[in-house]
């Protein structure tokens, strides 16, 4: 097998990136992550600018291996996180939840590898042209906000409009769905859900067993009338939601109300009831909490003896 673009790019061992989950991705789970071998993500969503310098210094304790930074474009908090990315030397960032062309240049000046998450060939041919050094194509099937278009449609358009290594997610938890992207055009693959229940993810232990009780029709995608579909598992909040936001005589500052916070509630304070657990629809192949080395171990050798590679199967560390 040729050596891998995404792995050469970012100096990692398994083509294998965690996704930057708000209020989740803190320095543990990302250490770990890049411990094991692949990247781990600091997530900058719900961080100001000092709060992610200390993620990022804590990190770095943690591990000696490459690391990066979640930048999501939507964040109160943008403009501080790009310059603690700069300030600190941060190798790569991961773009989501918009265009990132404000902050194109002051990153690539800096020496950071941008990765953008993009929902649309559109966007990805947008990004390369910019610089991006590879995109991350993300299906409808992810979790958190979602475009429309789904993996196993979207990553092959993407591979076939870009000359940069493409990264796929959405509806990826095992070594099946790995060896799927690989088929499709990608080079390596980004998951969040199958990184909720590990070990080494210090979300509230409520979430943790509702990803882990979900099924396979557990999620459902809100907030299409205000611009910004968020995929999460079915609760009372959801069902609130959904029922407000097909009535028309709510008005969209309402849905809002109800939205904010809500991620935070069930991460951070455990109630899955009154919280938004934001998960892909992948849930249901999500059944056990294990460490960050042997999640990622067990899919690439499980992908690797699907596309008959035994040669580069390993065994965990």
């Amino acid at each position: 097998m040729e050596k891998n673009p995404v792995c050469e790019l970012l100096g990692i061992k398994y083509p294998v990136i965690q996704g930057g989950m708000a209020w989740i991705a803190d320095a543990r789970l990302a250490a770990a992550v890049s411990n094991a071998g692949g990247l781990g993500l600091i997530a900058a969503m719900n961080s100001n600018g000092e709060q992610l310098r200390e993620q990022i210094i804590a990190a770095r304790k943690l591990t000696d291996k490459p690391f990066g930074v979640n930048l999501m474009l939507m964040s109160p908090y943008i403009d501080q996180a790009v310059d603690v990315v700069c300030q600190e030397g941060v190798k790569v960032v991961t773009t989501g939840a918009g265009n990132p062309a404000k902050y194109m240049d002051k990153l690539l000046s800096s020496g950071v590898k941008v990765i953008c998450v993009v929902a649309s060939v559109a966007l990805a041919v947008m990004v390369e042209r910019m610089g991006a050094s590879a995109v991350v194509a993300e299906g409808c099937e992810s979790g958190g906000h979602v475009g429309e278009t789904t993996t196993m449609a979207l990553v092959p358009q993407v591979a076939d409009a870009v000359n940069i290594p493409v990264i796929a997610a959405g509806g990826i938890a095992d070594g099946r769905g790995m060896a799927a992207a690989f088929m499709l055009g990608a080079s390596a693959v980004q998951m969040g859900t199958r990184f909720l229940t590990a070990k080494e993810c210090s979300v509230h232990q409520n979430y943790k067993d509702k990803v882990l009780k979900a099924k396979d029709r557990d999620t459902i995608v809100t907030g299409k009338s205000l611009g910004h579909p968020v995929r999460a598992l079915k609760n009372h909040m959801t069902r609130e939601f959904m029922e407000k936001e097909n009535d028309s005589s709510t008005a969209p500052s309402e849905l809002e109300k109800m939205g904010s916070g809500a991620l935070r509630r069930a991460a951070i304070e455990g109630d899955v009831r009154n919280g938004s657990c934001m998960c892909g629809q992948i849930a249901g192949l999500v059944n056990s909490e294990d460490t960050c080395q042997e999640i990622i171990t067990g899919i690439c050798n499980d992908a690797y003896e699907l596309m008959g590679i035994n040669s580069l199967k390993v065994k965990p560390a």
